[in-house]
């Protein structure tokens, strides 16, 4: 006769399920990691994450990725491992907000470092460092107190030298010039600029410290931090000659300040490691790390009170940002970029 299985073993066979299964139920335990997708250099985000891991014992899984990395993470969707999402020029951080990859941080301590002009309204970005974007003139040029406006004036005709209009630094700019004095001004001040270039609007900044070297152009408007890297270069190398033959000026706007851009950083959307993240990034505006950023790549600190690298101390000294807020400034930027091509800016 076949016996069949005593029924006080059903409970122990179900019990043994139940182990399998509930763990993978329950709430996940903290991970002493985090997984980070940056378009930085790993030579100036490197140096950062290394003094955090030794700090906190926090590991950072770093995806260094040169384009594409609003694609990826919508590609991925809920399965992204990405906790946070660093990147440079405010207007990539708000594409990501805007295609809904990122949420909302609450933290009393990023919102008190950092400025409300230079973060999200609803805190779903934080700027971590910023770049001024300042002129470069003849080191025997008398000029001192300066505004962006110049630019225009018939007295630079032929001596200005400036990288592509279209090109995000100047798009920006452009897009700064329109939340101060509207479309229209901003057209006309676009035309006048582009009479006075000396040469066709191309190249990089650096290439403006060189042609004033050459003696192409008198002045040009360019990125504060390759200050640093030209008067920092090896005496005698081709950039520490384009460095030496150019003092820097501290633009403003006319009854405004210094237009700035940023590299920040955002929260996504369904972050394994949310808290992680949003102490790294608390992290990222202490003073310690605020030093790191300000030496390892000439970038201007977001939180006040920290010290300048020494060359960017001596050369340009601090600056008085700009208080338009920078979400602002980025709803202009289809309109900067159109209206370079109205005046053939680039032609």
């Amino acid at each position: 006769m076949k016996h069949t299985t005593p029924s006080r073993s059903r409970p122990l066979h179900m019990m043994l399920l139940s182990a399998l299964i509930l763990p993978a139920s329950l709430p996940a335990m903290a991970s002493d990691e985090l997984t980070l997708y940056t378009t930085r250099e790993p030579g100036l985000v490197q140096p950062l994450l290394d003094s955090w891991t030794q700090s906190s014992g926090i590991k950072v899984n770093t995806v260094f990725i040169k384009d594409g990395m609003l694609e990826r993470v919508k590609t991925e969707g809920k399965n992204s491992p990405a906790d946070l999402l660093m990147a440079v020029d405010v207007g990539n951080l708000i594409d990501l907000v805007e295609a809904g990859v990122t949420q909302p941080v609450e933290s009393d301590v990023l919102t008190s470092a950092i400025p409300a002009n230079l973060r999200g309204d609803d805190n779903q970005w934080f700027a971590l460092s910023m770049r001024a974007r300042v002129l470069y003139a003849d080191k025997d040029l008398p000029i001192d107190n300066w505004h962006y406006e110049q630019l225009a004036n018939p007295e630079y005709k032929g001596k200005v030298c400036l990288r592509s209009g279209q090109h995000p630094y100047n798009t920006a700019l452009v897009a700064a010039m329109i939340s101060h004095h509207g479309e229209a001004k901003t057209e006309a001040w676009l035309r006048g600029v582009k009479a006075n270039l000396a040469r066709k609007a191309t190249g990089g900044d650096r290439d403006v410290a060189r042609d004033i070297l050459g003696g192409i152009c008198d002045i040009g408007l360019a990125n504060s931090y390759y200050v640093g890297k030209m008067k920092g270069a090896e005496e005698g190398s081709d950039a520490r000659k384009w460095g030496d033959a150019i003092k820097v000026v501290k633009p403003t706007f006319e009854n405004g300040g210094t237009h700035v851009n940023i590299s920040g950083a955002a929260v996504t959307r369904h972050a394994p490691n949310k808290e992680n993240a949003v102490k790294l990034m608390e992290y990222l505006v202490s003073t310690p790390a605020q030093q790191i950023y300000a030496r390892a790549n000439y970038e201007y600190p977001v939180v006040k009170g920290v010290a300048l690298d020494p060359i960017i101390s001596e050369s340009i000294g601090e600056v008085n940002v700009d208080n338009i807020p920078l979400t602002e400034i980025v709803k202009h930027r289809k309109q900067a970029s159109l209206l370079v091509d109205k005046v053939g800016f680039d032609q």
